[in-house]
């Protein structure tokens, strides 16, 4: 986000003032035993705290992921030492972790409340978030407090409670209640089902959970932006803190934190109801013909990346032709086709071998210096503008101070090639750089939905099997005292 380096320096003023307050208390803490930076640099691990969750952790198809891991892992990098995360999946289980020292400290997405600062001390912060009403999409849109007549629910001791209990002191008819068991994203299923009527939820939470549900509507902002930071027990000794400052200061001026901000979140800021709902029917109904094809030649590329690539080319439509003459699942200009051995670019099968030999060139082409998932989002910049313009924005990147290596500063340079003043300098002129960050976007968008929703399905598999294996198991006798194989695979297992 362009704003995260201003917010770092508008958020962390206090953060200053922390330290100084927490030297001058040194002296009155208790005896309690504390750990130290040292400490952890002897032992050789940090733990950190975090839940489970799509912008927090879970273990994806290629192992741990989410954005708090990938931050908390920078961090324990720049400390040289392991990683260990501790996963919780309520709050409360979180909290009593850090202050029965089971864990460092919280990184979780958790907001800096007056409550939380009185208890606990923070890092410095990394985002700013703000707090959402939403209901179900086709209910009446509430737009203020009194106009919520149903039922209201929350995660219990979420900085959404907090906010709840300020409200309630001008507005006196304001009810709630508070879930133990379930989290925010788990909150907005029991909104789509019907079983609630609102929840309150945060608006990053709220960007990446839209993409899947897009029936999910905002009634109105319930908080304004407050800060997001990572939270220590308040008698840790105060080199923790300080490196964490030190390690914020370098992640927000060295660009990092602004990347992982972008790989996470950069491309579900927009929100287009029609478009995600279009593209959910056609990974139903039109996908199945096609998905064998991009299996098959998908290769060393993802499937589901080809997959969302044809989607933002043709929506799937073997004889999609566009004004400029490019047609197809892939939509390939005739001089590509024919360089990719293409005879028939309306063929579907031909279509997409020719898109994923085309692609994969692309992604070949690009610097090995430049770093995952950046090779993709330049791969597929180069497949709709090409790639002289890409290079050209680039350039213009690294002469005005960026990183002409990460997507997320050269998509804010591709649009400058409709200006005058910055395309006749450049090699290849002219471009409709505003082009290629919306076809990259998209395709990002759809390539998270289509993941989230195949491994929904394998799910769903997997579970089915399961009943079959159950069902073809003798019975048990009523009167035997082992516990039934059925009430044994009840409970769910972690992502």
């Amino acid at each position: 986000m362009k704003h995260i380096l201003f917010n770092f320096l508008k958020n962390n003023v206090f953060i200053l003032l922390l330290v100084v307050i927490a030297g001058l208390m040194q002296g009155c803490r208790t005896g309690q035993e504390t750990i130290s930076l040292a400490d952890i640099k002897a032992r050789g691990y940090i733990n950190v705290g975090t839940l489970y969750g799509a912008t927090s952790y879970y273990v994806g198809a290629e192992g741990d992921t989410g954005f708090e891991y990938e931050l908390a892992k920078k961090y324990a990098d720049f400390l040289g030492v392991q990683l260990k995360i501790s996963a919780s999946y309520s709050l409360k289980d979180l909290f009593k972790q850090l202050e029965n020292g089971e864990v460092d400290f919280l990184a979780a997405g958790l907001v800096v409340t007056d409550k939380r600062l009185a208890k606990y001390r923070f890092a410095p912060s990394y985002n700013n978030i703000s707090q959402k009403l939403v209901f179900k999409q086709g209910k009446e849109r509430p737009r203020k407090i009194d106009d919520l007549t149903g039922k209201l629910m929350v995660t219990a001791d979420s900085s959404h409670v907090e906010n709840l209990e300020l409200l309630a002191n001008s507005h006196t008819d304001l009810t709630w209640q508070e879930s133990t068991e379930l989290d925010s994203e788990e909150l907005l299923l029991k909104v789509l089902d019907e079983e609630i009527d609102y929840t309150v939820v945060d608006s990053h939470t709220l960007a990446v959970n839209r993409r899947y549900y897009p029936e999910i509507s905002i009634g109105f902002t319930i908080k304004k932006a407050e800060p997001m930071a990572w939270l220590l027990a308040d008698e840790h000794d105060d080199s923790i803190l300080a490196s964490l400052i030190e390690f914020f200061g370098q992640v927000h001026h060295d660009g990092t934190l602004l990347a992982l901000d972008d790989k996470y979140y950069g491309h579900v800021e927009q929100f287009n109801y029609v478009d995600t709902r279009l593209f959910i029917q056609a990974v139903e109904n039109k996908l199945p013909q096609y998905r064998p094809l991009f299996e098959k030649y998908g290769q060393e590329i993802d499937w589901k990346l080809l997959a969302a690539i044809s989607y933002q080319e043709s929506h799937w439509n073997p004889r999609a032709r566009s004004h400029t003459g490019v047609r197809g699942m892939m939509m390939l200009t005739l001089p590509t086709a024919k360089q990719m051995g293409i005879k028939s670019r309306i063929d579907a099968e031909q279509s997409i071998r020719g898109g994923a030999k085309y692609f994969k060139q692309m992604i070949d082409r690009m610097p090995a210096r430049v770093p995952q998932p950046d090779r993709l989002w330049f791969a597929l910049a180069s497949y709709n503008v090409g790639l002289g313009h890409l290079n050209d924005a680039r350039k213009i990147t690294k002469q005005q101070g960026g990183d002409p290596d990460r997507w997320v500063e050269v998509k804010d340079r591709l649009p400058l090639l409709k200006q005058k003043k910055f395309y006749k300098k450049t090699k290849y002129g002219y471009a409709r750089g505003d082009e290629p960050v919306n076809y990259v976007e998209n395709i990002r968008r759809y390539y998270d939905t289509l993941t989230w929703m195949d491994k929904k399905q394998q799910e769903a598999l997997e579970a089915q099997r399961l009943r079959l294996e159950q069902e073809k198991l003798p019975q048990m006798p009523s009167d035997s005292i082992a516990t039934p194989i059925a009430e044994s695979s009840d409970e769910n297992s972690p992502h």
